[in-house]
């Protein structure tokens, strides 16, 4: 009988368990599609301020802090993206393992990392051990708005041009998790500045058949003011990207880790059901056996 209220009490709590879990499945599957959407209309815009600051820099022999700080600077920034919920499976676990990862490779290159940490869950991480943090900010990670992607920027931004007597870093990094589709997701590490330099080869040897002119660049008023507009824009837009993109990432993360648990939650009921089942109908097997056995003893008593 023991063992009956026991398995009773297991199912209840896992039902209550699998209730949850679903809830918070079709949750996330009602913010998805319009996460997903945000993030891929931010793609373009994105993607042309980079092209831009790419084609800046390979056409012109500048010395910018886009390109490269001045003097010899160990301290680098980073920044790593975390959710504020749990119920995501390894969403979290992913971008703090991959964290450390970039973290011990910088302190071998002989650098000086500083952390930033967006999300709640990664800041309650690093605080539990002890990890000094240069800055946090917490709230809507499922939905990032424009508010706190000018914060974050500004107070990297701010770092990376101040020089290194004031404590400033010379590089910027950030550990995000991309959004591929609703079943791939990856971790993913951008160095957003020092702006890396992509050589083309064949842009160097252009094709003597081709109709397509080559671009063709006059800056007004100088170039260092030009780098000085884009420059602002460039970071806010990345790290804006990189929210929107973690945005969804998250959200696709806890959908199927809600299914997956969901199903799980279901099928440990059905377990659990056949073995109360069985349980049952030993029981009454054994109370029969008992009636039966005590039938046959009075039987035998009155002969």
């Amino acid at each position: 009988m023991g063992s009956q209220l026991a398995l009773k009490g297991r199912i209840a709590s896992t039902g209550s368990l699998e209730k949850i879990f679903n809830a918070q499945e079709m949750i996330a599957a009602s913010h998805i599609a319009q996460a997903r959407e945000v993030a891929l209309n931010a793609k373009p815009y994105t993607d042309a301020i980079f092209d831009a600051v790419q084609t800046l820099v390979s056409h012109s022999h500048i010395s910018h802090p886009i390109v490269k700080k001045e003097g010899d600077n160990p301290r680098v920034a980073v920044l790593a993206l975390t959710a504020d919920r749990g119920m995501a499976g390894a969403y979290t676990s992913s971008i703090i393992r991959e964290t450390e990862d970039l973290l011990a490779r910088l302190d071998e290159a002989g650098k000086e990392p500083e952390l930033f940490v967006y999300g709640r869950r990664g800041v309650s991480y690093y605080k539990y051990r002890n990890r000094l943090l240069a800055q946090t900010w917490e709230g809507d990670t499922e939905r990032p708005g424009v508010e706190v992607a000018d914060a974050i920027s500004r107070a990297l931004l701010d770092a990376y041009m101040l020089s290194a007597d004031q404590g400033g870093v010379s590089e910027l990094y950030i550990v995000y998790t991309e959004f591929i589709n609703m079943v791939v997701q990856k971790v993913r590490v951008l160095r957003m500045l020092p702006v890396e330099i992509i050589e083309d080869k064949d842009a160097q040897r252009p094709d003597p058949t081709a109709t397509t002119a080559m671009p063709l660049y006059a800056f007004e008023p100088s170039l260092d003011e030009v780098l000085d507009a884009v420059l602002p824009k460039y970071v806010r837009s990345r790290i804006h990207e990189c929210l929107l993109e973690a945005a969804a990432s998250e959200v696709a993360c806890r959908q199927n880790a809600m299914h997956t648990a969901t199903e799980n939650a279901r099928e440990l009921i059905n377990d659990l059901t056949r073995k109360l089942n069985a349980s049952r109908q030993a029981s009454i097997t054994q109370e029969l056996t008992e009636i039966i056995g005590s039938a046959d003893a009075l039987n035998k008593k009155e002969e």
